[in-house]
């Protein structure tokens, strides 16, 4: 670690260094690091002003070139986890009222998350979504993000008089930042019991967003009939209340994916400082992350839909079949499982670059309207356990198609890096069998021969 955000390595140091538990070799070598950054960065060449970064100003930061990069990356990072019936979009022209209600309707700094600097802009979601219907009626509903019984009914009230209700709930920086961690994975208050009751009462399905920086456990939402959709925004940034609206009525067609697993709330007995990754039949440990939880996910990593459907082909794969024992130095060694397999150090870097290979997947949108869709590319070995991923994300691109469009991407896969993993002793090892390239469902397998 070359720096510390803090004061930990300031108090502790230098009785490391005396303790011999880190030595001088070690912050040379940091202090290097830091340093030579400093100096490529040119803060030993004078006065910052007259440096060539010295002057940057809300001119350059809020030029239009950079507004648009931030809508753009609020359009490409929300993620549409729950459509039924293709509820969403609402329709422009259908829509006579609107009612947005919840705690993150009205504020443009909770967009923002915990780091960033003065947007250049603020629009609220509540006001993006005004700019598409005038007769838009707002209420809190809570307190920051803490909802009251008295609240929760006046909210209902309003929810039943109009023709769509929009929720905003979710968090904000009084539940989660650096420094505060959650206790659990359900909406804070009553927040639950206000969806609820506003999702029965509306005229039709409601419209559930979500603001977060880390997994909710909403299943209640995920099942209920009542919520017709639900879209995760996270801390979307100053072009985020825009993005959201344009995705509601179907003036962008969202592509976004999670980047993380929604565990459910049964998920905090596990301890906070148990840092395993790997399941533990015996004591009910359930692992973690995509690669290795085995328990049930609110949502699982990598999840998201679209306004369109696509279709998945993996038209073809360079090299099927992979032959290890080509070097006469190289030992095969069984581990504790009695499956062969070599070592990736044994096998060489000329080794590992010849026998890369190109995954060709074919995609296309089915839908009515263009999208821009990124596509996940996943490696599984045919036995899991015993220290194994589930899967592995080895790739992903985005692909932009238009209705009814069709096209073709190319992945690199490296076997030495992809189709390998750590045995017993921490080592990275190639095992004989079947393993497979997987993208939404559709799966290619690649022998590996030792």
């Amino acid at each position: 670690m070359d720096v510390n955000c803090g004061s930990y390595l300031l108090k502790h140091t230098k009785a490391a260094v005396e303790q011999k538990k880190l030595s001088e070799s070690d912050i040379d070598k940091a202090l290097h690091n830091l340093f030579s950054v400093r100096m490529r960065l040119g803060l030993f060449n004078g006065h910052p002003e007259g440096q060539l970064f010295g002057n940057i100003g809300p001119d350059q930061v809020c030029s239009q070139e950079h507004q648009i990069l931030a809508l753009e990356a609020a359009r490409n990072g929300i993620v549409l986890l729950k459509n039924s019936a293709r509820f969403l979009p609402l329709s422009k022209s259908k829509t006579n009222s609107l009612a947005v209600i919840g705690p993150n309707a009205n504020s443009g700094q909770m967009l923002l998350g915990n780091y960033a600097g003065p947007p250049c802009r603020f629009v609220t979601p509540l006001q993006a979504l005004q700019s598409y219907i005038k007769q838009t009626v707002y209420h809190p509903a809570c307190d920051t993000v803490q909802c009251s019984s008295a609240l929760v009914d006046s909210a209902v009230d309003i929810a039943q008089g109009a023709d769509h209700v929009v929720l905003m709930m979710g968090l904000d920086q009084t539940q989660e930042r650096e420094e505060l961690d959650r206790t659990d994975l359900l909406l804070p208050g009553k927040q639950q019991e206000l969806i609820i009751a506003v999702a029965k009462a509306a005229k039709n399905p409601v419209v559930l967003v979500l603001f977060s920086g880390g997994p909710v456990d909403i299943s209640f939402a995920k099942n209920d009939k009542n919520i017709g959709s639900i879209l995760w925004a996270g801390y979307p940034g100053e072009g985020g209340a825009v993005a959201l609206a344009e995705i509601i009525f179907g003036d962008h067609n969202p592509g976004g994916r999670l980047p993380m697993t929604w565990y459910p709330q049964e998920f905090v007995k596990v301890p906070m400082t148990d840092m395993r990754m790997r399941p533990e039949t015996s004591s009910g440990y359930p692992g973690r992350t995509y690669r290795f939880y085995k328990g049930q996910s609110v949502f699982e990593f990598g999840y998201g839909i679209s306004y369109s459907k696509y279709s998945y082909e993996l038209t073809a794969v360079s090299q099927n079949t992979l032959y290890l024992n080509q070097s006469s130095t190289m030992h095969v060694i069984n581990n504790f499982d009695s499956v062969r397999s070599t070592l990736i150090s044994e096998l060489g870097t000329e080794f590992c670059e010849q026998n890369k290979c190109r995954a060709r997947i074919g995609v296309k949108n089915h839908g009515e309207m263009a999208g821009k869709h990124p596509v996940l590319l996943f490696a599984r070995q045919e036995k899991h356990g015993n220290g194994r991923a589930r899967k592995q994300l080895i790739g992903f691109q985005s692909v932009i198609l238009g209705a009814g469009e069709r096209a073709e991407i190319e992945f690199e896969v490296s076997p030495c890096e992809h189709l390998s993993r750590a045995n017993e002793d921490g080592l990275l090892v190639m095992e004989e069998g079947r393993h497979f390239l997987v993208v939404e469902g559709d799966e290619y397998p690649i022998s590996v021969v030792v």
